[in-house]
């Protein structure tokens, strides 16, 4: 029990005003709160496996900056996205699977060297013996800290009309890809 509430206090806290949290946010003002939390959950169960998984050796594999400069390309291609031609956004809509997609691979990438993966990966290495349980109590830090950015992302649409709510989110996307990149680069240190 000590391992999951290590995990899971630490994650919440470390999530709270994070970029994937914002993010959450964006989606689920844009999204049904469903379909972005399973996004979310699929998103954070398959990076925090990595990160336990693999992710000590993460950087020995792949370079950290070009891992951010990838996820930060991403966001940028995400809030440009947003603007789009409602005609994407409609289609996604039709097929339940592309709004589950989308919000999965934007978190995914997004946590790509996230400070909560990096924590995940410190504290499987300090306690490395459970595995599991480190597993689901980072994934339920990651759901409850991302489910307030989900549920005022849902109160958002509710009260604000959809072009702002797309400008929002695209300028958010856009934001952190620049943010990312100009960090990756070294003009920047966020992290």
């Amino acid at each position: 029990m000590v391992i999951f509430s290590t995990a899971f206090i630490m994650v919440v806290l470390a999530e709270m005003g994070d970029k994937t949290q914002l993010l959450a946010m964006a989606f689920a003002a844009k999204y049904p709160w469903k379909k972005v939390i399973l996004g979310v959950l699929f998103a954070t169960l398959l990076n925090h496996f990595v990160a336990i998984a693999a992710g000590i050796y993460l950087n020995t594999l792949v370079p950290q900056h070009i891992v951010e400069i990838v996820a930060s390309v991403a966001f940028i291609v995400f809030g440009l996205w947003i603007l789009k031609d409602d005609e994407l956004g409609n289609e996604a809509e039709k097929n339940r699977f592309s709004i589950f997609w989308t919000v999965a691979i934007a978190f995914f990438l997004a946590e790509m060297g996230d400070k909560t993966q990096l924590a995940t990966v410190a504290l499987s290495a300090q306690i490395g013996s459970d595995l599991l349980t480190i597993l689901i109590g980072t994934t339920a830090g990651m759901l409850v800290a991302d489910g307030i950015g989900i549920a005022l992302g849902a109160a958002l649409h509710k009260y604000v009309p959809d072009r702002v709510v797309k400008k929002i989110a695209s300028g958010i996307f856009i934001l952190f890809g620049i943010l990312g990149i100009l960090n990756s680069m070294g003009i920047l240190n966020l992290y």
